[in-house]
């Protein structure tokens, strides 16, 4: 049996972080929790990285575009999904495939569950990243 997919849940919203991770967390998923675009670097630069980032670029210490850059950088093959509000962030089409924007709203968990479920099903496992040194 392959291991659960990992996600890696990253807001500046305690509230918002602890109701995601506990509808992942029911939708069968590992979940890990980030206050910080530093602790977002910290989980994606280990060796086995998590397998999705939802993230909200509005984290505290973080340059919105550079995080994501940096993000894709290191991991490549890492899928990202942002979390946010359309007018505060407009960098997910500059990376197509890669990064999918869901709209924060507050209806939203459905199409962030069924958008998660879409990403994992077409991308590897994260045993199998490819790193870029």
């Amino acid at each position: 049996m392959r291991d659960k997919f990992t996600i890696l849940i990253a807001d500046r919203n305690s509230h918002v972080r602890r109701f995601l991770q506990r509808e992942m967390t029911a939708a069968g998923y590992q979940v890990e929790l980030a206050e910080s675009a530093g602790q977002v670097l910290k989980h994606a630069f280990l060796r086995k990285p998590p397998d999705l980032v939802i993230m909200d670029p509005d984290l505290p210490d973080a340059e919105d575009a550079n995080l994501l850059q940096r993000l894709l950088d290191r991991v490549p093959a890492l899928p990202v999904i942002v979390h946010s509000y359309p007018a505060e962030y407009a960098d997910a089409a500059t990376h197509p495939g890669k990064v999918f924007f869901v709209e924060k709203r507050g209806s939203s968990i459905e199409r962030l569950k069924e958008v998660v479920q879409q990403t994992l099903g077409r991308s590897p496992h994260s045993r199998k990243w490819f790193w870029k040194k």
